[in-house]
């Protein structure tokens, strides 16, 4: 069931996972990502004066070189995402390793150029590869999910999520353009308050039946006012307009927090039942034990 929680969009704001918030190791990462984005261009370079061969080996190796930078950075950020959630699908398309399998193509391409020979190229790109994957990591390789909870829940929890993040995340691009601080504050202090929803389904995937309609119906109205609020401001200040718009998310922000706290509610209700028919079962077997419900 779901239980309350820590991180990032928790009410206390406390933030204990490592992918809530970019740290150290995400630093390095990026700093890794673009030098992969910066050693293929000297090949800009060795493509001309030196003959057609030349020309066409070394732009390919260039392009494959930039191709497994670009899919790295994105298997880099799609991990990240994997690992703050509870509940996330492995990706369609495993860009990390993809990424290496390019930059052992994209090196073998280059000595090709550079040497005309064959054996040397390999050896380089396999190296290539194998330092590469040893540098990023792999990608996920399975769904996670809440121990004991069928994937069909956890894939209908997983849908929901993924649509509810993406109108989180039309509300911020449309609020960036509106050029309102005030708005775009109270957007973010929206989102969390539904990302604190998002979590408590995260935690328990049968809760997306009481919250169907907050993440479709009310999430989508939200996002839909915001782009309109977003294009009136955009083209005008309206004090009218961003008032309505500032108490409509004042409303729904209060909608969700009364029912996310009904949901854990619930499941605090769902758990005591569970313990006192344990507790029956135990007393009709001669054991009585005291169970404590918070522990």
């Amino acid at each position: 069931m779901a239980r309350h929680f820590g991180g990032k969009f928790s009410p206390s704001g406390a933030e204990h996972s490592p992918a809530a918030a970019p740290g150290p190791n995400s630093a390095k990462a990026g700093f890794r990502i673009t030098l992969l984005f910066i050693a293929p261009l000297p090949l800009i370079w060795q493509a001309f004066g030196n003959g057609a061969g030349a020309l066409l080996f070394n732009l390919a190796a260039l392009g494959f070189l930039l191709l497994a930078a670009w899919l790295t950075r994105e298997g880099v950020n799609a991990h990240a995402a994997y690992d703050a959630r509870k509940i996330a699908r492995r990706p369609a398309l495993p860009r990390k390793i993809a990424g290496s399998l390019l930059t052992g193509l994209g090196l073998t391409i280059a000595g090709m150029a550079s040497t005309g020979s064959l054996i040397a190229p390999i050896i380089t790109g396999l190296v290539g590869a194998v330092l590469h994957s040893l540098a990023f990591g792999f990608d996920p390789m399975k769904n996670k999910g809440p121990e004991g909870m069928d994937s069909f829940q956890s894939d209908r929890a997983t849908d929901a999520i993924e649509k509810a993040e993406a109108r989180l995340a039309a509300m911020s691009d449309a609020i960036s353009r509106s050029g309102d601080r005030k708005a775009k504050a109270r957007v973010t202090q929206f989102q969390t308050t539904v990302r604190t929803m998002l979590s408590a389904i995260q935690d328990d995937p049968r809760d997306l039946t009481g919250a169907r309609k907050y993440l479709g119906v009310y999430l989508s109205g939200a996002r839909d006012a915001t782009i309109k609020f977003a294009d009136i401001n955009a083209r005008a200040r309206d004090d009218t307009a961003r008032e309505n718009y500032l108490s409509l998310l004042t409303d729904l922000e209060e909608n969700f927090t009364a029912k996310t706290a009904k949901l854990l509610e619930n499941d605090r209700d769902d758990l005591e039942i569970e313990i006192d028919v344990l507790r029956d079962r135990l007393g009709r077997e001669g054991i009585h034990l005291k169970i404590d419900p918070r522990n």
